[in-house]
């Protein structure tokens, strides 16, 4: 299993760097913060040659992403970008944190690219003169004598709306699928696609780790198996720990890792992967019930929650945790394969416990 509690950024890669011992004033930022905080706090420093910006992730889900005075909501080609650091609002920490080295005077302008965030006002400059103000307000849509992001009320909750898509099954297989999907949802930013590693269960251990991620169309989520006997199996926010398959009224087929024994000496492992085709949240859940519910005990996992609705991945697991036991039905091998993802299954390949994304790794 692995942590993001702490990672770093290559100097001369993405600028985000572990700051050099003793050289150099640094600046805190805090990124996000309780109560769904969409805000970095304070919103810009003037930095001298050397300092650095420490950028401490705190509750929900958040990115520090460079991008251009020009175009506040768009990455900066070559910037630097943390990705998505999720953080759950009963974490108290010690919190995710990287340091950003000084090494001129330039402005450097700064977003969340998390969906709507930016749009909001979550911004972020180090050195921008007397250009913040201008900076956010574009990043909102408005000019420079708009209100500040704090006065503007939240948004209103999310409605779902029901989509119907073409999608592609196992890569040869075309079908339709009919998903439910919350404005606000993910959506593409970039045309590479990136593979989602995703550690299940472990000595002693009963989660997906980690347990809520943001997915691109395109991208592929590997479940590795580590010891015990697990599932990956398709649920939805409505019944957490139910397959979709025996849930869904519309006919959706939830994809099913089946069970994946593996002993506490295993040194091959088992993995699952199915690729994201849309942008609709993927709620999962482990299925086993012996000698306990795994579900019920916490143990599921979610790609594309909306954190800003009443849909988030702290409701979803809220709402696994309040069940007594799962309605799936005794533990039984299946392998069925989902109509809104493609699914590869590999159970012998061995696990990879770094992440690396754009240049960052995640240890």
């Amino acid at each position: 299993m692995f942590s993001i509690k702490a990672f770093s950024l290559l100097a001369g890669v993405l600028a985000l760097s572990m700051a050099p011992v003793g050289r150099g004033v640094q600046h805190d930022v805090t990124v996000g913060g309780p109560g769904g905080i969409i805000q970095y706090n304070p919103q810009f420093v003037n930095a001298s040659i050397g300092d650095t910006v420490l950028f401490t992730f705190q509750q929900k889900n958040h990115t520090v992403t460079q991008s251009t005075f020009a175009s506040p909501c768009s990455p900066m080609a070559g910037g630097f970008d943390s990705g998505f650091v999720p953080v759950a609002d009963t974490d108290t920490g010690p919190f995710t944190a990287a340091n950003f080295t000084v090494k001129d005077l330039n402005p450097v302008w700064v977003y969340c690219r998390q969906t709507g965030h930016c749009e909001q006002g979550m911004v972020f400059a180090i050195n921008p003169g007397d250009k913040f103000a201008a900076f956010q307000a574009a990043a909102m849509g408005q000019n420079a004598s708009a209100p500040p992001a704090s006065s503007i009320p939240p948004p209103a909750a999310a409605t779902p709306v029901t989509v119907t898509a073409t999608v592609t099954v196992s890569g040869t297989q075309a079908g339709t699928t009919t998903y439910v999907s919350y404005p606000g949802s993910a959506a593409p930013t970039s045309v590479v696609s990136t593979d989602h590693k995703i550690t299940v269960g472990g000595p002693n251990l009963l989660i997906f780790s980690p347990a809520n991620i943001t997915a691109q169309i395109g991208d592929t989520i590997t479940f590795t198996f580590m010891q015990k006997n697990h599932t990956a199996t398709q649920s939805s926010f409505a019944s957490p720990c139910s397959s979709l398959t025996e849930t869904s009224t519309s006919g959706q087929v939830g994809f099913d890792s089946g069970f994946m024994p593996v002993a506490a000496n295993a040194t091959n492992l088992p993995t699952f992967t199915i690729q994201v085709n849309d942008t609709a949240p993927i709620w999962t859940y482990c299925r086993q019930t012996n000698p306990v519910s795994h579900c019920a005990s916490g143990m599921v996992f979610s790609a594309n929650a909306v954190e800003s609705s009443a849909n988030s991945f702290e409701a979803f697991q809220a709402k696994a945790k309040s069940l007594a036991s799962p309605s799936s039905g005794t533990p039984s091998p299946s392998n069925t394969t989902s109509s809104a993802q493609s699914v590869i299954v590999n159970r012998g390949a061995g696990i990879v416990v770094a992440m690396v994304v754009m240049g960052m790794v995640l240890v």
